[in-house]
């Protein structure tokens, strides 16, 4: 990896599973969409900085160093300030505690700032916008409060400091702790200095006990925390959805075109999210996630979408807004075509994503309570669609295909119902499960390229695909065979980047030929070189993936192999969840997916930890 040219996305994110907030080095709140992940941004400057607000504390002088760090264990964010006047630091965060017998998260941030040595003389400014910025607020100063109306709801900042401060952007020297509170709707009605410390104090605590409820070991233990910090972060929990990112048209790569609004649930990352989740002992986000999925399936009578909203809507029209874009890269997009695609691979990937609330001791039986209505129709999905192409897990826009992909997530999707059928005795289920994974193996087999030894992207393409790295890590090929070595040994040799970067493939899409490498299909290849035996390996690749991460452990979507620079949405919910898997992979040697049933499976895998 090179540093020469290195872009890295210089943000911190903080959160309470209501809203996400990103904050620069330089302490400015960037990107904040309010009151929830898809809502207009009330600062965008990430993606406009004249139309996108600001909302910043810095030393008065221009020369000032910055160094940004997580208080351990958390999500709370501390950005400290070095210059010739003094040092001091800005902690911020997002409330988030238990009370009242249900989670207290409010759609309010909260910011400490705290002199550290010296007589810092420091200015703040904040200037919220409506509409993606197409809409300035009234200022409207109170005994204690800055009100900014004239937006989809009033927002207030309340503080300590002189308010004509604030409103002027007037230096003024930080000599004792001042704070400030800002808050959507329903504004701060309490003490603010007393509020701020005690909600400080009790997110804090959540946090750290949340963490302290994973199953960690000790293999790189504080990248793993950071990244399932993270990924706890893009769930919502009024519905359970889980989104893909925070942001919007971050560019796949510089003037590609390739933007795209990713602050929506995809069951399919959904899917991969809770994997992640399950590998760290961690399922009350799972439980939530039942429960949208059971409204979906209550009002949805056709075909299941890829992608909702977050209140598990279909409808996300896709638009272009008038803003300049990150760096100049255009266009801006808000909603996504994707959901009128069709991608069959969710089927499988919803049945896999509830299974462990059948199959895992942990649940008691009061909260087995995914409906065996639920599972047919699931299963009913995977027969009706079996053999009919889609866009496949990369979403093409003009291309339909009979995807390998989807393929191996029909055959999993009946592994999985497999097993339910098991649990509930039900011999019926049974059988059709078992029927229909024979049928999605032989349409796998049909991809399969026996001149080359590799499964292809679809039947009847030579074209590769990296998601297939999958068959070796979910089993499908056992991995002490010679097919699947083969098999890895030719994606390698098409895909992979001497610092074990992986394309998702190589040939031009709508878009043209792929300029960056995409950071999840990286970890399933440290997976697959573990499910080989291949372990120094993949823990050589594994440490060098890691230095793709920015200067807090957050990862992106996609890397430049020749600089090692991140792009695409950030931080991205696949990337964090691809390091959990793999570093939980790693850990514990190899495993194989608890959908399976064939004992010769089991057999490998006792085998392979008796070695």
């Amino acid at each position: 990896m090179t540093e020469s040219g290195r872009h890295t996305y210089k943000l911190g994110l903080i959160g309470n599973c209501s809203y996400m907030a990103y904050i620069d080095e330089t302490s400015n709140v960037s990107w904040l969409c309010w009151p929830q992940f898809d809502s207009p941004f009330v600062f965008g400057g990430l993606l406009d900085p004249a139309k996108g607000g600001h909302f910043w504390v810095r030393p008065a002088g221009d020369n000032y160093k910055t160094k940004q760090y997580y208080l351990s264990n958390t999500t709370i964010l501390v950005t400290e300030f070095e210059s010739s006047d003094g040092a001091f630091r800005v902690i911020d965060f997002a409330p988030r505690f238990y009370q009242y017998e249900r989670y207290f998260k409010p759609t309010m941030l909260f910011r400490k700032l705290e002199p550290l040595s010296g007589h810092p003389k420091i200015k703040v400014s904040c200037r919220p916008v409506g509409e993606y910025g197409q809409k300035l607020a009234l200022t409207n100063i109170g005994s204690n409060h800055i009100a900014y109306s004239g937006l989809a709801r009033n927002i207030r900042l309340t503080s300590d400091i002189p308010l004509s401060f604030i409103e002027e952007e007037k230096p003024f020297v930080l000599n004792t702790r001042k704070y400030l509170t800002l808050s959507w709707g329903i504004p701060l009605e309490a003490p603010l200095e007393s509020t701020t410390e005690e909600f400080l104090h009790k997110t804090r605590t959540y946090w750290e006990h949340w963490v302290l409820g994973c199953s960690v070991g000790v293999f790189n233990q504080k990248q793993v925390i950071r990244s399932a910090l993270t990924l706890k972060l893009h769930q919502f929990d009024d519905t359970g959805a889980i989104i893909a990112a925070g942001t919007t048209s971050l560019p796949e790569a510089p003037h590609s075109g390739r933007t795209w609004d990713y602050r929506y649930c995809w069951l399919r990352d959904a899917y991969y999210a809770l994997s992640a989740l399950n590998n760290l002992g961690q399922f009350e986000e799972l439980k939530q996630f039942s429960n949208f999925m059971l409204n979906i399936a209550a009002s949805d009578h056709g075909r299941y979408n890829p992608v909702y909203t977050i209140q598990g809507n279909s409808d996300l029209e896709e638009r272009q807004l008038d803003l300049w874009g990150y760096r100049g890269n255009q266009p801006v997009r808000i909603g996504n075509q994707a959901a009128t695609h069709v991608q069959n691979d969710l089927y499988g990937q919803i049945l896999v994503s509830l299974l462990p609330v059948y199959v895992d001791a942990r649940f008691a039986d009061r909260e087995r309570y995914i409906s065996k209505q639920l599972i047919n129709r699931l299963l009913s999905g995977i027969e009706k669609t079996i053999d009919e192409p889609d866009a496949g897990l990369w979403e093409y826009r003009n291309t339909v295909q009979k995807h390998c992909y989807t393929f191996l997530f029909h055959w999993a999707g009946a592994c999985a119902g497999q097993n339910i059928a098991r649990v509930l005795q039900d011999g019926d289920l049974f059988q059709r499960a078992s029927q229909l994974r024979e049928t999605a193996a032989s349409q796998i087999e049909a991809c399969y390229d026996e001149k080359r030894g590799v499964y292809t992207e679809a039947i009847g393409q030579l074209n590769l695909d990296s998601s297939l790295l999958q068959l070796i890590t979910m089993g499908y090929l056992d991995p002490s065979s010679e097919k699947a070595r083969r098999h890895l040994a030719i994606l390698e040799r098409e895909l992979k980047t001497k610092d074990g970067l992986f394309y998702r493939y190589k040939h031009a899409d709508d878009f043209g030929v792929p300029q960056v490498t995409f950071m999840f299909c990286a970890f399933w290849y440290v997976e697959s070189l573990c499910c080989v035996g291949r372990t120094t390996e993949a823990l050589e690749v594994f440490q060098n993936l890691l230095g793709y991460s920015n200067h807090l452990g957050l990862l992106s979507e996609d890397i430049d192999p020749a600089t090692g620079s991140q792009w695409g949405n950030f931080p991205q919910a696949y990337s964090h969840v691809g390091l959990i898997n793999a570093a939980s992979r790693l850990s514990r040697k190899t495993e194989l997916p608890v959908f399976l049933v064939d004992e010769k499976f089991r057999s490998h895998e006792e085998a392979l930890d008796h070695s």
